[in-house]
């Protein structure tokens, strides 16, 4: 699934070449999604330039002066930008056809991902209005986390993961941050003190940057043809490391299932 590190390379991917740009077409292909794409899409964007070029979690915001187009790429959709001379592809749904002979298209092979229309502000929408902090923001801290997470007995992994406690910390940087962090996956979020959150904070911030960073060596890919994801490998300490040696202390990865998500730790090295 796309993660946000994904969803922000994805963004700055697409952004140079639709930024104040006109639309000229709307195709939707396959209007059935996780939410349907509305009829009226196309003869409310035709027409308008696209203003902004924005994020929000793990939804892109195209912001025009009559409303916003959001996005979500769902469990495996993906963004290029194409000529229109490229034919549409069995999972090619949506596509924003502009006048300077460039489309953005959207593939979703799941068809979990989303394309909607609103005229208000986009983040009061419904998906948007209780999202948490961005986790690259000054607003989140360790001492807000601290705070929401007092009394709570969920498992400190699966409290990363509540969008409405952060956006964005995803199953992969969960697992990553805790680790970095040196938390058990398995504690509880309401057991752990403020010092231990003064670690995992900035663990938290700077995987996430890294991973952004490293993204962007990968944005050449958004003007492929192939329709290959635009996304990066990562550098994993623990993620898919089961029964590996911890490269802190040689001991076993160990994996276990949390919230029907793989969760993957040093139980050596995270207490």
């Amino acid at each position: 699934m796309p993660e946000l590190p994904e969803v922000e390379t994805s963004r700055r991917g697409i952004e140079p070449h639709i930024l104040n740009k006109t639309v000229s077409d709307v195709i939707v292909r396959q209007k059935q999604l996780r939410w349907p794409i509305t009829a009226s899409l196309k003869k409310q964007l035709i027409g308008q330039v696209i203003r902004q070029v924005e994020r929000r979690g793990k939804y892109i915001l195209l912001s025009t002066d009559a409303g916003t187009v959001i996005l979500h790429l769902g469990m495996s959709g993906s963004l290029r930008i194409l000529p229109p001379s490229i034919p549409a592809e069995k999972h090619d749904h949506f596509d924003i056809v502009f006048s300077h002979k460039k489309i953005l298209r959207l593939r979703d092979p799941r068809r979990f991902g989303a394309v909607l229309w609103t005229k208000s502000d986009p983040l009061k929408h419904k998906l948007l209005v209780n999202l948490g902090p961005e986790p690259l923001t000054e607003d989140f801290t360790a001492e807000y986390l601290f705070k929401q997470s007092r009394n709570r007995k969920v498992a400190i992994k699966t409290f990363l993961m509540n969008s409405h406690i952060v956006v964005g910390v995803g199953n992969i940087y969960a697992n990553e941050s805790l680790f970095s962090a040196g938390i058990n996956p398995k504690r509880a979020a309401g057991n752990i003190s403020l010092t231990r959150y003064k670690k995992l904070v900035p663990a938290i911030k700077s995987i996430l940057t890294h991973s952004i960073e490293q993204g962007g060596t990968t944005l050449k890919d958004f003007i492929n043809e192939n329709g290959k994801p635009g996304y990066f490998q990562q550098t994993l300490n623990v993620y898919g490391r089961a029964t590996e040696a911890c490269i802190n202390c040689g001991a076993a990865i160990k994996k276990i299932t949390q919230t029907q998500r793989a969760t993957f730790y040093c139980s050596q090295c995270q207490k």
